[in-house]
């Protein structure tokens, strides 16, 4: 639980990975080199977003196969992957392959729930279910289960000269203790009693168990969803908890960066002052600054004053150039005023 004076331990961030639809390899290419700066800039942790149907990665899986043969140390996340456009047998297998890539890196994080903008596509992605499809927890728990090892086929033997087996292949011990969850607070609570760790983002859910009505701030929504999952995890003291704020540190931009990253956040500040939706959606304030401001303004934040670990989220339109100066004020700037020490120095 962050404050002055004790260190934050693990620090990284999140990428949308943009590229241009009609030219997307140097797209791809630039998130791949993020991700290697990152290695050497002393991150922990890199995660990347995904987005279907539109400019930004669809496959984060594949990317991070690829981020497996440029880096060495870094854990590599997906924040998060929506099981219900995904196979959990087939998932299980993809994800399994890039942790054995990895060396035991991967982190994956996912989500449930009726994919976005469902009724648009559900006739190509399930041609004959799309009206029986479970998108429940169900999902989730399936994935879990063939990551843990247990069976997918009543088979085992071998026919020929091939074995089969009735777990999924490969099989990486210990990758289904690095699942994520993201959700609010009734999926804080499932994802503790599933020992599964818990993300939180820039975006939270206003639903609260037995209030009429809860707090009507970000932070201290987001703070209560934590201690929530802390609360009904079977070991807390292993739990890994992440906040995932926008959050862009200015120390070394032009002015003319900083003088659009104020507006950027300016204009996106309208939406934090009301709800979103069904579920009541409830978007927290960009935070900019220089990182003794940002410094400031986290270890006043109920939500990162329960975590010992982000992964500060990159804003969607912004270019090369800023990408690189904010990474690296992260961890230069802003990371050691938050007593975070890079990787290999420690």
């Amino acid at each position: 639980m962050p404050v002055p004076g004790q260190p934050l331990r693990k620090l990284g961030f999140l990428t949308i990975g943009r590229f241009d639809e009609a030219d997307p390899g140097p797209g791809h290419e630039e998130t791949l080199a993020t991700i290697e700066r990152a290695e050497v800039l002393g991150f922990d942790t890199v995660w990347v977003r995904q987005r279907h149907l539109q400019p930004g990665i669809s496959s984060p899986v594949a990317m991070l196969a690829a981020a497996t043969q440029r880096t060495s140390r870094i854990e590599l996340g997906t924040a998060v992957i929506p099981l219900g456009l995904e196979n959990p047998l087939r998932l299980a297998e993809d994800l399994a392959t890039v942790d054995i890539l990895s060396g035991g890196r991967l982190n994956p994080g996912v989500s449930v729930g009726v994919p976005m903008h469902y009724d648009n596509y559900k006739a190509a992605l399930y041609p004959d279910t799309h009206d029986v499809e479970d998108f429940s927890k169900k999902r989730a728990e399936r994935l879990l289960a063939y990551l843990r090892g247990e069976p997918v086929s009543d088979f085992e033997g071998t026919i020929g000269i091939e074995q089969f087996h009735r777990r999924v292949q490969p099989h990486s011990p210990g990758l289904a203790g690095r699942v994520w969850y993201g959700g609010g607070l009734y999926s804080a609570i499932w994802a503790a009693g599933q020992r599964l760790n818990y993300l939180t983002s820039n975006v939270v859910s206003t639903e609260h168990i037995g209030e009429a009505a809860g707090p009507a701030d970000f932070a201290t929504i987001q703070a209560e969803q934590i201690d929530a999952f802390r609360a009904h995890h079977p070991d807390p003291a292993t739990a890994r908890v992440s906040q995932g704020l926008v959050v862009i540190p200015t120390d070394s931009a032009t002015a003319e960066q900083i003088d659009r990253y104020r507006r950027y956040a300016e204009a996106r500040l309208p939406r934090t002052s009301q709800t979103h939706g069904p579920r009541g959606m409830m978007f927290a304030p960009d935070l900019v600054g220089t990182s003794d401001e940002l410094a400031e303004a986290l270890y006043a934040h109920p939500g990162f004053q329960r975590v010992d670990e982000v992964a500060f989220a990159l804003p969607f339109t912004f270019g090369p150039d800023d990408y690189v100066q904010i990474v690296t004020d992260l961890a230069e700037k802003l990371g050691p005023k938050l007593g975070w020490t890079p990787a290999g120095t420690r």
